[in-house]
């Protein structure tokens, strides 16, 4: 079950970046449980599906695209879900996701129930 899992993770991951890189904020708010919660270093923490969607079409409205992952790790955590971590680039920001929570829906799909990450400025030192 867990290899199908991961499988199933890296085809939702790979449709929200999709999404994401075609500007699409709510497609990307799609990847989300309702309640989700999404916790995003320096910016804050954005609690339900709402909230999550309106993060994402500041951003895409300011100008970022062009997301990839680098380094990417998904490790099934039981039967029903799984976490992913990876490095994060795109066209004029970089950072880490620490920990997406993954979690299997009634219809089969994978959605986040949870999203850490943080932006990193490459010039702090």
């Amino acid at each position: 079950m867990s290899k199908v899992l991961i499988e199933k993770t890296i085809v939702a991951s790979e449709q929200w970046k999709s999404f994401f890189n075609q500007g699409n904020a709510e497609g990307c708010a799609s990847m989300y449980e309702k309640e989700a919660q999404m916790v995003a270093k320096p910016f804050g923490l954005f609690q339900g599906r709402e909230r999550i969607q309106a993060f994402w079409k500041n951003l895409v409205a300011q100008g970022f695209s062009d997301v990839t992952y680098l380094n990417t790790k998904i490790e099934a955590i039981d039967d029903s879900s799984t976490v992913l971590s990876s490095h994060w680039e795109m066209n004029n920001a970089q950072g880490v996701i620490t920990r997406e929570l993954w979690v299997l829906q009634d219809d089969g799909t994978m959605r986040l129930r949870e999203d850490h990450f943080e932006a990193i400025d490459p010039n702090a030192k």
